[in-house]
């Protein structure tokens, strides 16, 4: 028999077929897939066919086929990603701040070319991108990609940084000066990107919004602060800093409600030591930067969280109070 026509994409345009047509519901027979093949003009018999469905394997695709009535059904029993896992990779890529609209639709379309097509439908239905707030920072995978670069030729990087002003205008933050920085690691937190480096200015470890820098460069001069970071776990620094708001560590002690176990477990971790205060508290000791944003999520927390120490600590909590009482005023 002729060897058919077209046969050097036959076994890619074969791998496309079963990949976008199959899984583990939907089947396709011998006849679907001469007809498939041929809408690309390609001809084939069954003993070829056959053989190229072997060799699928090769590229990391198995193919399984079940005997029905007089013949065979067809479908791709292994992928690299389930759909579950893919529903995972798609919730956070949409719940991400720093990725554009965009950027977040373009993704996900890619991520639904791991499954077959009606999987991607069902992908397709947990999809609310529209609304959501997002970065229009289009530059940030760039940004991503040439700080990745620079820690990994042990180079600083220079940048300009931005913030929003009232005409929701972008405004170049310390009018404009460049900030040279050693990146040591990257940090998302709250749905945000963030860059931890070192400021050898400063001569402290700081953190900047990923999305708000601009003109990124590598710079020639290697990497300092490596003594700040050689113990440093970039998790654990994140833990430390609510929202990423920079503050002086400190250990701080607080009584706590007992309802509030899984809040303070959310928040510090199982291997946080717990001591029981009395029949409906306890008290944590916990490291933190201690900032309005922790003092703010404490406030939350209302009566059932306490500071007991340290003095210093409870005394920027009575501040707080006091300012708030003078900003909306007390009766």
């Amino acid at each position: 028999m002729p060897k058919g026509t077209n046969q050097k994409f036959k076994l890619y345009r074969l791998a496309q077929i079963m990949l976008e047509q199959t899984d583990d519901e939907h089947y396709i027979t011998m006849p679907e897939i001469k007809e498939a093949l041929a809408r690309y003009d390609i001809t084939a018999d069954r003993k070829s066919i056959y053989a190229d469905l072997r060799d699928l394997e090769v590229l990391g695709i198995e193919v399984e086929g079940e005997p029905v009535g007089k013949g065979y059904h067809y479908h791709v029993v292994s992928r690299p990603f389930e759909l579950p896992e893919l529903k995972l990779l798609v919730d956070a890529i949409q719940s991400s701040k720093f990725i554009t609209e965009k950027k977040t639709n373009a993704l996900i379309r890619k991520l639904e070319k791991q499954v077959s097509r009606y999987e991607a439908m069902k992908l397709q239905r947990q999809v609310f991108v529209s609304g959501r707030i997002k970065t229009m920072n289009e530059s940030i995978y760039y940004t991503v990609d040439a700080i990745h670069n620079a820690i990994s030729e042990n180079k600083k990087i220079r940048f300009q940084y931005y913030q929003w002003n009232v005409k929701k205008e972008m405004e170049l933050r310390r009018d404009g000066a460049w900030y040279h920085i050693s990146p040591w690691g990257l940090s998302w937190d709250d749905e945000n990107y963030y860059l931890v480096g070192y400021d050898s200015d400063a001569g402290e470890i700081r953190h900047y919004r990923v999305d708000k820098m601009l003109h990124i460069r590598m710079s020639d001069e290697p990497r300092e602060g490596k003594e700040h970071f050689r113990k440093l776990d970039m998790a654990d620094y994140a833990k430390k800093s609510f929202g990423m708001f920079g503050g002086k560590e400190q250990k701080v002690k607080l009584l706590v409600d007992n309802s509030l176990a899984g809040v303070i477990i959310d928040r510090f971790g199982k291997e946080v030591m717990m001591i029981p205060a009395d029949p409906e508290h306890f008290t944590v000791n916990v490291t933190v930067m201690v900032s309005s944003v922790f003092l703010g999520w404490v406030f939350s927390l209302g009566e059932r969280v306490k500071i007991l120490g340290p003095e210093e600590v409870v005394e920027k909590m009575r501040e707080e109070g006091e300012r708030l009482v003078r900003q909306y005023g007390g009766k």
